[in-house]
């Protein structure tokens, strides 16, 4: 910790000064330069010749974007790999559509069931001149609900030339005996609006009809699977459920059968939800979580649901995710789902409702930002507080030039200039190795790097020095104990620094009060990715893997998961950081996992004591991995993995047994791509 009695105020100060003008300046000139561009731009806007060439630019720009998806691919092997993933794809589609509806069977079962809990769930939809087809496909898939306590209540805000026809159809279905409750009463209310008040005020209107427990929010034009109120009812009673939402897929056409794509989604993640509304279809929740409150906020129009969503899952005490693809969202032009573009004041509005959700959670000066995978998939970026020391502490046994190029690397890169690198050394018999700590001792870096030796203080306690007894973890354990730093990055000396804020990346995440640790995205040397966070029981032994491994480096992931920070369940210890007081907290490394999984152990005790863990995408290094130990993939190594891998098994076993609360269970666990389960999807059906 630094000592603030020998700190020079006034150096300080006029150091700032200085920086404060050369960035004043910078951007004077980059005003003026944007000034220059936006006549220019505007110039040429207007220009009849630009209006005429309109069709002649989007097809230009269609093809600009076939060939980015095939280059975000890497190669000719990603290429190959993403069309074997797409297969994959399309053979479990099969399985969600009609081909998962309820057998006759099933379908008296689950209509004859009974809760404890038996809460009537109104179902909201506004209507604006919906198209006949679309009208009856909705109406329908909601009438054939094995779960009988809903109600649907419909606001209608069609134009003069549509209303008639909505109105009529509503009022056929209104007759119908599946519309009425057991004493009569017709299910299906029907509002007919003097003016429309666009989704948010349609929808709120909706909701005045509504005389329901629990509060479902569906669209006009899309289908519910028939099962999906009994999912939800289900989870009501077994978790207390007072927000739910399931998986969904978008669809083309009439048939839901013809699949675009399937979204497959983790459990609550807030940091995810703050990136993207990856929540989105079908939501429920309990009315209660109104209170106090609007249901939707005119402002947030075109993202009313994104706002909507971070306010009552902020209320919400049991958030539950129903694994399921159970709602089934039509492609069609000006939807949504067909295009965002069709729609780009959501994008501003989503941004709105992201800024709103993080002011009202106290967060200041931080800034939204669209990413590349997507308009509405966001970077944010959370104000650092202050300049704390950072300790980067780097066990190290021998390799010169790997340690060497480590180092260098965050002093050549790094903008951010208060930290210190504590460099464990641990069992180097070399020369060239120790020529290089005294070189570190005696030259530029000595004020940055300090050395110390783990295996002189074993030596000392009358520990073993053999390489048999070597720990990792009691090794990371002592340089954290021998650093000064608030926060702790831990990292392998076989890594480079590619990211010049990269400390500033981590550090905005370590510093929230609700985080853990925190991990980047690392490749090998060719630019493929090594680590974008840790699934649990990912690979053969059913411990923990590495998601995207291998993919290309400018992929976008799945779901643009690799262009947004979001919440993990571990990140690896090659490049992690977290606050020392949270370090402590939960007792560091445990010293029982002498090479592997402690990290994925270490990040376990974090998520145990109520924290997250964040991988962000933006703090970016090379890693050269396992070149200082190898790889644990035959002969002893292969033993002490193993060996490793059922203490962590054993340990672990409840959050094990309960699965990846951030990867579906309808992904499979022998690949790291997000592939799906086709061959357990049976399995999944009946839980």
């Amino acid at each position: 910790m630094e000592d603030n009695k020998d700190f020079d105020y006034k150096a300080a100060y006029e150091r700032e000064k200085l920086k404060s003008a050369d960035l004043a300046e910078r951007i004077a000139e980059l005003e003026d330069k944007n000034q220059d561009l936006e006549f220019k731009i505007n110039r040429i806007k207007n220009n009849p010749v630009w209006k005429a060439s309109t069709p002649a630019r989007n097809a230009m720009h269609w093809v600009i974007r076939q060939r980015d998806r095939i280059r975000n691919q890497g190669s000719l092997r990603g290429v190959i790999a993403k069309i074997k993933y797409k297969q994959i794809e399309k053979k479990a589609m099969t399985h969600y559509g009609t081909e998962s509806f309820p057998s006759e069977e099933t379908r008296k079962e689950q209509e004859s069931a009974t809760f404890e809990k038996m809460p009537l769930i109104s179902i909201l939809v506004p209507l604006y001149n919906t198209p006949e087809k679309f009208l009856r496909d909705m109406i329908e898939s909601v009438l054939a609900q094995t779960y009988g306590n809903w109600q649907l209540c419909l606001a209608d805000g069609s134009d003069a030339e549509h209303i008639g026809t909505v109105e009529a159809i509503v009022k056929e279905y209104q007759a119908s005996p599946k519309a009425l409750f057991p004493d009569g009463k017709c299910r299906i209310k029907y509002q007919k609006l003097e003016k429309n008040e666009g989704i948010s005020g349609n929808t709120n209107h909706c909701l005045e009809l509504a005389e329901g427990e629990y509060i479902g929010l569906f669209d006009h034009d899309d289908i519910l699977h028939p099962e999906v109120l009994y999912w939800y009812v289900k989870a009501i009673n077994e978790e207390n459920a007072d927000y739910i939402y399931c998986d969904e897929t978008t669809f083309k056409g009439d048939d839901i059968n013809k699949m675009i794509t399937m979204h497959f989604k983790p459990d609550y993640a807030i940091d995810n939800l703050r990136a993207n509304n990856y929540i989105c279809h079908f939501s429920v929740f309990k009315r209660t979580l109104l209170d106090g409150t609007e249901l939707f906020r005119p402002e947030f129009d075109g993202s009313q649901d994104h706002d909507m969503i971070l306010r009552l899952t902020d209320r919400a005490e049991h958030i539950v995710h129903v694994p399921k693809l159970l709602y089934y969202w039509r492609s069609h032009a000006g939807s949504v789902a067909s295009d965002i573009n069709a729609k780009p004041y959501a994008i501003d509005a989503a941004k709105g409702a992201v800024a709103d959700h993080l002011r009202r959670h106290g967060y200041d000066h931080f800034k939204i930002t669209s990413t590349r995978a997507f308009e509405t998939i966001f970077k944010i970026t959370y104000e650092v507080q202050g300049t704390p020391k950072i300790s980067i502490v780097i066990p190290n046994c021998e390799h010169k030039e790997d340690l060497k190029r480590c180092i260098d690397s965050i002093y050549e890169k790094s903008v951010y200039d208060n930290y210190e690198i504590i460099v464990v050394e641990n069992n180097s018999k070399g020369s060239e190795i120790r020529g290089y700590y005294e070189e570190l001792g005696n030259g530029g870096l000595k004020d940055i790097v300090k050395v110390v030796d783990y295996t002189a203080y074993k030596a000392m306690a009358g520990g073993d020095n053999k390489e048999s007894g070597f720990n990792y973890s009691a090794v990371v354990n002592y340089g954290v104990k021998n650093s000064t730093g608030d926060y702790i990055i831990l990292l392998n000396n076989d890594t480079q620094v590619i990211t010049v804020n990269w400390m500033e990346e981590l550090l905005m995440y370590a510093q929230r009060a609700d985080v853990g640790a925190v991990g980047a995205k690392l490749y090998f040397p060719d630019r493929k990715i090594q680590h974008a966070g840790v699934v649990l029981k990912l690979g053969a032994h059913r411990t923990a893997g590495h998601s995207h491994y291998g993919q290309a480096g400018m992929n976008l992931g799945y779901m643009g998961r690799l262009c947004y920070a979001q919440d993990v369940s571990a990140v690896t210890g090659a490049c992690l950081m977290v606050s020392r007081k949270k370090y402590d907290e939960v007792g560091g490394f445990d010293e029982g996992f002498a090479v592997s999984l402690n990290d994925v152990d270490f990040c376990l005790k974090l998520r145990q004591a109520g924290y997250l863990n964040v991988f962000t995408p933006f703090a970016e290094l090379y890693h050269y991995e396992s070149l200082s130990r190898g790889l644990d993939l035959e002969g002893k190594n292969a033993a002490r993995y193993e060996g490793e891998s059922e203490h962590f098994r054993t340990k672990w076993k409840e959050v094990l047994d309960k699965g990846d609360p951030y990867y579906n269970p309808n992904f499979s666990l022998d690949r790291s791509d997000f592939s799906l389960n086709v061959e357990g999807y049976s399995s999944l059906r009946t839980q």
